[in-house]
């Protein structure tokens, strides 16, 4: 079942085809850029409904469900090291704003999931599914046994890290029943979520939003304040992890959407995946990466030095760099992102009516790194050649530090070089650099997170009328009004 097929299945199953009759509103996947100044890109399929489980707006419906495309990057170097992380992934979510709650979400994900494939479901197996409970949600747990028929030693219970979800921040929070799938037992060992989760998959995650918890740290540890009065429902399924399992290969970068980019990229070093680990690693990178591209130029995102653009230009730069390891020496990205096209405009059709912007874009990015490329190779050289003078034989942590942050290049080839030229490099020093940039950047998310802006003074903008125009796409300068100035979420008079 190819993931386009899983898509849809989904959103006709939700939308009239379950047998309870809760019939969702299908809601389109909202822009990975969304209006909401506390995100930098969306990273999870509940976020486009933040304002109705937060109370901020009435939802305009009572059910809703959608596929949704997010983008993580807090992993992002952990991309192709492992075939678990990726930067770009669908979520599948049903959605309840104060209608059905534990029993109606229970019963719909275990009809979806075990109903025939030649009746629209996905058809697992029941009997190598697995549910996980938090720990005192005895409510769950025997819907799940008495109601669904699940035996109770397939039912576990977990902690607060594991089975209880919130925002990060005050405000609703719940406790979560996950859905696994035993991959069997060549995959890990035996004993359930519990005791191996690369053999024990999960599919499904389902938040039942019935509390509010107070300020604390972290994913436990924080108090709850009491129950919410309308209780809410937020499910998720990843996409790609389900077509793994449904079309029966190892991991997601095998599957459908995520192969004809490998291959691609196989096709154009002439290096085939599966033979050997350092160059599978590159593989995935460049699969996953020029996918995430293509979805984010496809959203708007254009290459640049801060926020978004950073997160972009970084992933097309590491596609760039991990070809060249594999001895691609010519321009390449942009036949990757057209095979990032192909495979994701079955679901996405935008994509393939936006192409000739989308590659404009792209081989723009990758002339700008290739002269990146040649510039920092020669700042190299120039540092190697006054080493050499001097009689130093380690290169300082500062200017690698400046050729990977400011000029954007990549201390592996950096390694390299060096090595080549028998110097040795700072390379512990470079790391506490890299830690201490990453510690200043999760302070300042952490401030704009706990800080949780109020988005009603941007809503009473919109609202009276105002409303501006982007026109970055067709020139380069214009003429404009203030509308309003927004200071600490308050209104201000300029």
């Amino acid at each position: 079942m190819n993931s386009a097929e899983i898509r849809k299945r989904w959103l006709d199953f939700f939308e009239s085809g379950n047998r309870q009759g809760l019939n969702h509103a299908v809601v389109p996947s909202a822009s990975l850029i969304l209006n909401d100044p506390n995100l930098l890109l969306v990273n999870a399929g509940m976020v486009p409904f933040k304002p109705y489980f937060l109370g901020e707006l009435p939802p305009p419906y009572p059910r809703a469900t959608s596929v949704q495309k997010c983008v993580r990057t807090l992993d992002i170097d952990e991309v192709g090291k492992t075939t678990r992380h990726a930067s770009f992934f669908q979520m599948c979510g049903n959605f309840s704003f104060g209608d059905y709650f534990k029993e109606g979400a229970i019963s719909l994900a275990w009809e979806l999931l075990t109903r025939s494939q030649s009746d629209g479901g996905f058809g697992f197996d029941p009997a190598r599914l697995w549910v996980t409970v938090y720990l005192d949600d005895d409510e769950a747990a025997d819907i799940w046994h008495k109601q669904v028929g699940v035996p109770k030693d397939r039912i576990q219970r977990r902690g607060m890290a594991d089975n209880f979800w919130s925002m990060g921040v005050p405000g609703p929070c719940g406790p979560c029943s996950e859905i696994y799938f035993d991959r069997g037992p060549e995959y890990g060992r035996d004993g359930g979520p519990v005791a191996d989760e690369d053999r024990y998959l999960e599919i499904w995650n389902l938040v039942f939003m019935q509390n509010l918890r107070g300020d604390g740290p972290g994913k436990e540890g924080y108090p709850i304040l009491g129950e919410l009065p309308a209780k809410n429902i937020d499910t998720g399924l990843g996409l790609e992890r389900t077509a793994a399992l449904l079309q029966g290969v190892d991991n997601i970068y095998e599957i459908d959407t995520t192969s004809i980019i490998l291959r691609k990229a196989s096709e154009l070093t002439g290096v085939a995946y599966g033979l050997e680990e350092k160059s599978d690693v590159s593989l995935r990178v460049i699969a996953d990466h020029a996918r995430t591209a293509a979805m984010l130029i496809g959203d708007g995102v254009t290459p640049g030095n801060e926020g978004r653009g950073y997160v972009l230009r970084r992933m097309m730069r590491r596609v760039v760099r991990n070809m060249r390891i594999l001895g691609s020496a010519e321009p390449t990205l942009v036949e990757l992102i057209k095979s990032s096209i192909e495979a994701m405009s079955p679901q996405y059709p935008e994509l393939r009516s936006d192409r000739e912007r989308i590659e404009a874009v792209t081989a723009n990015e990758e002339g700008t790194f290739l002269e990146t490329l040649r510039s920092g190779t020669n700042i190299f050289d120039l540092a190697a050649e006054s080493m050499k003078k001097s009689g130093a034989k380690v290169l300082p942590a500062t200017d690698l530090f400046m050729l990977h942050d400011t000029y954007g290049f990549p201390f592996d080839l950096t390694l390299e070089m060096a090595t080549e030229k028998g110097l040795a490099v700072d390379e512990a020093g470079f790391r506490q650099l890299m830690r201490e940039q990453k510690e200043r950047a999760k302070a300042d998310a952490k401030a704009k997170k706990s800080g949780h802006t109020d988005l009603s003074e941007y809503r009473k903008i919109l609202e009276s009328g105002k409303s501006s125009e982007f026109i970055g796409y067709q020139s380069t300068s214009g003429e404009a009004s203030i509308l309003a100035i927004v200071s600490d979420g308050q209104s201000v008079q300029g």
